[in-house]
C-alpha cells in the first residue's frame, strides 16, 4: 500500500514519495542488512526443512523471495518455495458460500506441504498459513517466517 498504492494516488505528494522510499517489508529490510555485511548471523539453531508459502502481497511488491532467502542463512536449514496462492483471498475463504472452493484452490499447497514432510510450514500471510493448516488437518500451526528467525537465533 505504503509503496505501490498510496504513490499513485497521490503522487505529487513529497511526504508520500518520502515514505515509499523509506518503507520496506521485514525480510526485505534485513537482507539489505545483510547485504551490507551488518546481519548478525550467528544462529544458534537450525531449522530443518521447511515449506514456504510466498505470500500474495510479496509477489505483488516485486522485491523477490527476501523471507526464503533470509531462511537459508540459517545453517542446515532447506526451504521448499511454494508460489501458488493458497486460495484465501482476504475474506472469499471465510465466506459459506465459497469456502470449498477456496480449499480445492488451496489444495495443491496442501499437497506440497505434505509431500515435503517438513519440520515447519510458513507464510507470510497468517491468514493464508491458517488457510493451509486447515488443509493439513494434522493439527500443524503455521509458523511465522518471523518467529522461525526467533527460533534461530536462539530467542
Amino acid at each position: 500500500m505504503f509503496k505501490q498504492e498510496l504513490p499513485l494516488l497521490f503522487p505529487d505528494d513529497a511526504d508520500v514519495k518520502k515514505v515509499q522510499q523509506h518503507i520496506y517489508d521485514p525480510f526485505e529490510y534485513l537482507m539489505l542488512r545483510h547485504k551490507a555485511g551488518k546481519l548478525k548471523t550467528d544462529f544458534k539453531q537450525e531449522l530443518g526443512k521447511i515449506s514456504y508459502h510466498a505470500a500474495c502481497h510479496l509477489r505483488v511488491q516485486n522485491i523477490g523471495m527476501k523471507t526464503r532467502d533470509a531462511l537459508k542463512l540459517v545453517p542446515n536449514t532447506e526451504i521448499d518455495s511454494i508460489e501458488r496462492c493458497s486460495g484465501h483471498d482476504g475474506t472469499y475463504a471465510v465466506k459459506k458460500e465459497y469456502h470449498e472452493i477456496s480449499m480445492k484452490i488451496c489444495q495443491p499447497v496442501v499437497n506440497k506441504v505434505k509431500g515435503f514432510a517438513p519440520d515447519y510450514y510458513a507464510s507470510d500471510c497468517p491468514m493464508a498459513g491458517k488457510h493451509i493448516e486447515n488443509g493439513l488437518q494434522e493439527n500443524q500451526a503455521a509458523t511465522h517466517p518471523m518467529s522461525l528467525m526467533r527460533i534461530a537465533y536462539g530467542i
